[in-house]
């Protein structure tokens, strides 16, 4: 035991050390900065420097580790069910005065490079030759043009995003929407084993820099004045959301029932798939709701984390706070997001390097009254890969007012599980291999791999396997049906 101690105290003087380290080494990076930008720069390293304490402080102390058998399944009263919520007034000036304390803040920092783009995710068409960003922007302007009100539209960038989204959102100058922006922080890699700051100046390489995750919006909207513009124009409500989440509408009913409540914090959460399994989930820690992550589990507890009959739901990263209790939690310095530590490679010099995340969804323990809402599937429908795109852009949806509405053919709720393989991954190498998107309506299950090809007027029901092997090449014809078939090797499919 004593032994144990020592090693404790051993430990935590070794991590001081290296915070030490790492403050004259951010003092001398802060003065590389321009004048005009050192101020800035200086509080996001501030803000580094509280995660980087945190880390090492965390391992010294063990703090930061889940205790498994203080996590339970939330309680009834936790979890709220959307079918009981009140419906909206039809009082169009009820509605006006609702959404006029209303402001829509989308997370627009991510880039399309997993899907073999270039730029910010929020620029790829999904729809109609449109955008994510143009369907949010023909949402928020219909509900202005409809009520008359004044919903702003914020969008939190990256320093990898806020250059393209500028030059983007001038297109939408003549649009009734009033379009904001602010960058969230960028702080430094740091080396695994030395823990070094990756960059040497202000202006070094990009990748030597990250943005922390969605749970430094808090910090980021306050520092960029925004928060107080919102708050000083009588605004009462923030939804949060992610951009590529197609589902994740307004929702008066939702917007009515928060306002008429005295929650602070609402996370939607919604019913596990096979394909959400990974996904944070809502837990009761101590009598109060808690996000926990995958990363945050131990290994040990994996598969029951992953499980449907503990955790049912999962977050979808839908957020409604109100805005003077985001001001109190930032002010009074009381939000300690529990961080995700995420180890990546560099791939041009191979070095190893952590970032130190956080999750905005975490905030909930840190306001009163915090709760969560469980909502129908079709609020989430994010567009991770190009088999979310094929989803989207195939009959079983249609646009209205920029929203996608499910078609009322589809026999059951859930959708096709979809998995395509590599050959598709980029979205132009996907566009390249359907002459047209398949009829999907009576789909289950798709799975394809190799080098597969699909004519016009293709129609796929219930669980279809297609799989080239290496080397070979199939074409499915144009006015193919593949009902419940398993296509493989270099079979191809005649005509009907």
């Amino acid at each position: 035991m004593i032994r144990n101690a020592s090693l404790v105290k051993f430990e935590s003087q070794v991590y001081s050390a290296m915070t030490e380290a790492m403050r004259r080494e951010l003092e001398v990076l802060i003065a590389t900065a321009p004048e005009s930008k050192r101020l800035a720069f200086a509080q996001e390293m501030e803000g580094f420097t509280e995660l980087f304490t945190r880390y090492h402080s965390e391992r010294a102390s063990g703090k930061g580790a889940i205790n498994w058998m203080e996590i339970h399944t939330p309680r009834p009263n936790q979890i709220l069910q959307y079918d009981v919520l009140a419906q909206p007034t039809d009082n169009i000036d009820a509605a006006r005065a609702m959404l006029n304390k209303l402001v829509v803040l989308k997370l627009n920092g991510g880039l399309g490079t997993t899907m073999g783009c270039v730029g910010p995710k929020s620029a790829i068409e999904v729809r109609s030759q449109m955008t994510f960003l143009d369907l949010t922007v023909r949402q928020i302007e219909f509900l202005n043009q409809t009520y008359g009100c004044d919903v702003p539209l914020i969008l939190m960038n990256s320093f990898n995003t806020t250059d393209d989204t500028a030059k983007i959102i001038q297109k939408y100058k003549s649009h009734d929407v009033r379009i904001l922006t602010f960058n969230q922080s960028r702080y430094p890699r740091f080396n695994h084993e030395s823990n070094a700051p990756c960059p040497n100046s202000f202006d070094s390489d990009k990748r030597m820099w990250f943005p922390p995750g969605h749970g430094d919006l808090y910090d980021s909207f306050a520092r960029s004045g925004l928060l107080q513009e919102m708050l000083d124009q009588g605004r009462e409500l923030m939804f949060v959301s992610n951009v590529d989440n197609l589902g994740a509408t307004v929702d008066l009913a939702i917007l009515q029932h928060i306002l008429q409540s005295a929650s602070e914090f609402v996370m939607e959460v919604t019913d596990k798939t096979r394909a959400d399994v990974k996904g944070g989930t809502l837990v009761d820690h101590h009598g109060c709701l808690r996000l926990l992550e995958l990363a945050q589990v131990p290994p040990q507890h994996v598969d029951e984390f992953k499980s449907i009959s503990k955790f049912r739901s999962f977050n979808t990263n839908n957020l409604w706070m109100r805005l003077d209790a985001v001001y109190r939690v930032v002010a009074e310095r009381t939000l300690e997001l529990e961080l995700i530590v995420n180890p990546k490679t560099i791939p041009e010099t191979g070095e190893k390097v952590v970032q130190l995340e956080t999750a905005a969804g975490a905030a909930i323990r840190f306001f009163k009254n915090g709760i969560g809402l469980s909502v129908p599937r079709s609020r989430f429908l994010p567009v991770k890969g190009t088999g979310d795109l094929l989803l989207v852009q195939s009959n079983l949806y249609s646009l209205s007012h920029g929203a996608m509405v499910l078609n009322k053919n589809r026999a059951v709720s859930t959708l096709p599980l979809i998995k395509l393989g590599s050959e598709f991954g980029r979205v132009s190498d996907y566009l390249s291999r359907f002459a047209q998107i398949p009829d999907i309506l009576e789909l289950d299950h798709l799975t394809v791999t190799g080098d597969v090809n699909f004519g016009s007027g293709v129609t796929l029901r219930g669980t279809v396997i297609i799989v080239a092997t290496h080397g070979q090449r199939i074409d499915i014809p144009n006015g193919s049906i593949l009902e419940n078939k398993i296509v493989t090797g270099h079979l191809r499919i005649l005509d009907h």
